[in-house]
């Protein structure tokens, strides 16, 4: 049966398209089971129905035709159960559907798997015969186990377009909505920009071409250098080489002969699509073939072709890259964005992001809540290469995205933008008024930051001062580490600009999720690697030097707090104190007249969470990062947006560990701040308030929100709405308890569109 199966899904690989990709599927697998029908109907989830796609038994006329709404007849029973029916007689159940169109009055027996890829069911798959009988273990087995297979084809096929385009070419209507994960709030309308990125060929997107023979030339240009490249490799490896792996150098340079692939690109260029395209569709049908192949040997040969086209795409892009056209009103699309893609669209476009992968707590998403973006991330079965030019609805609060909505849903949206904007233009009255409950219980609202374009911003939300500044932006900015000086001019414009407010610098924390590219750190496992503090520690010379700066900048402004990020020891933080203090006494000695700056750790970790008491007696403030500390209590890739759905910073855990923090800082007397997004979350900041955190500190963006929040309740409504959600027991009882909450303050339209 392995047999069969692998030779199934190598003929279904070599498909010309996803369309004879199911007539195959349901035509071997109707051989393999000796049985008369087979069919596969996947889900519509833009109009909640199954469409049948494919079938062997039932009417051809009836493929792209027959829609079985959710929750209706046996596909509909399949899909709800999520799990494999059989059934020896299907027009006796009373889940039974009648078709006609199908005309499947001839069938009896009835077995059914539903097609599963990452918790989604995206349709199902069934086998039919005419005597009643139920399928035994073994074929239900196999059915199961072509339906996981069958998954990541049309996982794929729904990513790239394909089958929606299927289902609108039935239906003549071009409307889609897809959903992914909230990531920053609000409601964003435009035209969809697409950016991918350089020297990755499976993220390349389709595009009409301009000038076909202009591609054609730019092909040739790309493929005689390729051929190039190899000519030298080979004459400076030709010693060294056996004859066997000289004659591979031989058979690349065949591969990339015009007449080869070379050809099959340029036959998709004179079909429409540009150079780069034409070459990602050919490149790709090549690698899924060769890996789908019982030889071990061939198999390894699809990562060869893969090179080869990525060193042929390396030539197309060899210009400077040009940036794409943005909309007036942009809607940047990407399978993963980055910071410079969303600095690169000009001041006053951008009116929302959508981003393939990540979660509400990757950087990209943080970045975009700080400029107030709506975001949409996670969005794992976007056509990417479909949206350009498309008209595009963001809601960053559901986490949903509209293309080409109908008109009476866009002026439903552009009338809940327009609520958006009064509601911000509203809140501007708070800017000079303190963050104080309405019995009088005092809250710092302090501004995350990492570039100097935020200071004017957050000055005019009204921050109290800095909670968080980043410090790693500006060595991410460069291609080296910063001098002392310069970096001391960053750090002096900073506190010069928020004095005498006071100022947190976290000191250098990258690893991770932040790489430095002229410092490479490649682990497994990075999350739990070489990080934060330890970095810092193993490089006291990089520490020092930062550090040293800080002081020097303080000169006179006196405002500096120094926090040390990714404490797991109390060791840890005795030997960075030492290193401060032995870089206080060296400025002393440099005639820097300076006080000695507070100095606070972070606690991110479940260790400095059991530790928080003892680590408040060294330092002078804690302050809580909730993205890592959430993502370590949970054990959940927080930029993973296959399990985003359990990340979630109102789990009870992480509740729990809060206030055990806030306990054991001010058993000693000392500040306890929150500075992750949590402090910047409406429906959390009320229980935060309870728990006793002196300050919050967030993107300017959330203050004017955060403080009305606030306003609007006691404290001792505070401390209520905190028990209740002691008792429960999952994150979503919890947030929809605080997200009500907010409505009977009359504060909905901090957790949804409009006001």
């Amino acid at each position: 049966m392995l047999k069969t199966l692998r030779r199934i899904i190598q003929e279904v690989a070599s498909a010309h398209d996803f369309p004879d990709a199911l007539k195959i599927m349901v035509k071997r697998i109707a051989k393999t089971l000796d049985t008369q029908g087979c069919s596969i109907f996947l889900l519509d989830r833009r109009r909640g129905e199954y469409v049948l796609m494919a079938t062997q038994g039932l009417s051809q006329n009836a493929v792209g035709k027959v829609r079985i709404p959710l929750g209706h007849g046996l596909i509909g029973l399949v899909g709800e159960r999520e799990e494999p029916i059989n059934i020896d007689d299907a027009a006796k159940h009373p889940r039974f559907l009648h078709i006609p169109e199908v005309k499947e009055e001839l069938y009896k027996a009835f077995l059914g798997t539903p097609i599963i890829y990452h918790r989604q069911v995206l349709g199902v798959l069934i086998v039919q015969q005419e005597e009643p009988r139920r399928y035994d273990e073994s074929e239900e087995a196999f059915l199961v186990t072509l339906a996981a297979q069958l998954a990541a084809i049309v996982a794929h096929a729904e990513a790239t377009g394909v089958i929606a385009n299927l289902f609108d070419s039935h239906e003549g209507s071009c409307e889609a909505t897809y959903s992914g994960i909230a990531g920053a709030p609000g409601v964003g309308i435009g035209e969809g920009v697409v950016v991918f990125r350089l020297l990755d060929l499976n993220v390349i997107p389709d595009r009409e071409a301009e000038d076909i023979s202009a591609e054609k030339e730019l092909l040739e240009e790309a493929l005689e250098s390729a051929r190039e490249d190899f000519r030298v490799l080979e004459e400076r490896m030709y010693p060294n080489l056996p004859n066997e792996e000289r004659s591979l150098f031989d058979v690349y340079q065949r591969i990339l002969d015009s007449s080869n692939l070379g050809a099959e690109v340029i036959a998709k260029i004179e079909a429409g699509n540009w150079a780069q395209g034409a070459l990602r569709e050919v490149i790709q049908t090549h690698v899924e073939r060769l890996a789908n192949l019982e030889n071990e040997y061939m198999r390894e040969r699809a990562i060869d072709i893969m090179d080869l086209g990525n060193r042929v795409l390396a030539y197309l892009q060899r210009n400077d890259r040009s940036l794409p056209h943005y909309a007036e009103k942009t809607i940047l699309i990407g399978d993963e964005l980055t910071a410079a893609d969303l600095a690169e669209v000009p001041e006053g476009c951008l009116a929302g992001v959508v981003s393939a992968r990540g979660s509400s707590s990757s950087h990209i998403a943080i970045l975009a809540r700080a400029m107030g973006v709506p975001t949409v991330m996670g969005v794992s079965d976007i056509p990417i290469s479909n949206l350009q030019d498309k008209k595009i609805i963001v809601d960053g609060y559901y986490g949903q995205m509209y293309v080409s909505p109908r008109q009476a849903l866009l002026r439903e949206f552009e009338h809940l933008a327009h609520e958006e904007i009064q509601l911000d233009a509203s809140l501007e009255v708070l800017r000079d008024k303190p963050a104080q409950t309405q019995d009088g219980h005092r809250i710092m609202l302090m501004v995350n930051t990492g570039l100097g374009g935020d200071v004017g911003l957050s000055l005019a939300a009204g921050a109290e001062g800095v909670g968080l500044y980043r410090t790693e932006i500006p060595f991410l900015m460069r291609d080296r580490f910063p001098s002392g000086e310069e970096q001391r001019v960053i750090y002096r414009q900073l506190l010069a600009s928020f004095a005498p407010r006071p100022v947190t610098m976290r000191t250098l924390d990258i690893g991770g999720d932040k790489a430095l590219p002229y410092f490479p750190v490649k682990e497994d496992n990075p999350f739990l690697g070489w990080r934060g503090i330890r970095i810092s520690l193993d490089h006291p010379d990089i520490f020092l030097l930062q550090v040293r700066a800080m002081m020097r900048a303080s000169e006179g402004y006196n405002n500096l707090r120094i926090m040390l990020p990714m404490i797991t020891d109390v060791s840890e933080a005795d030997e960075a104190i030492r290193l401060l203090k032995k870089a206080y006494a060296d400025v002393c000695e440099e005639k820097y007249e300076i006080e000695m700056p507070q100095v606070g750790v972070m606690i991110e970790v479940p260790s400095a969470v059991y530790q928080a008491r003892a680590l408040a007696k060294r330092v002078d403030f804690l302050s809580v990062g909730t993205n890592d500390l959430t993502q370590y209590l949970l054990a959940v890739d927080r930029n993973n947006s296959r399990v985003a759905n359990l990340y979630d910073a109102l789990h009870p855990a992480v509740l729990r560990a809060l206030i055990q923090i806030v306990e054991g800082g001010h058993q000693e007397g000392k500040h306890v701040s929150i500075c992750g997004e949590m402090a910047g979350d409406p429906v959390a900041v009320i229980i935060l308030i309870a728990m006793g955190f002196d300050s919050f500190s967030m993107s300017a963006s959330s203050i004017s929100r955060i403080k009305w929040v606030i306003r609007q309740f006691t404290f001792e409504k505070a401390a209520k709405l905190l028990q209740d959600v002691l008792s429960m027991e999952s994150a979503v009882m919890i947030r929809c308890h605080l997200e009500l909450a907010l409505e009977r303050a009359g504060l909905g339209g901090l957790v949804r569109a409009g006001r």
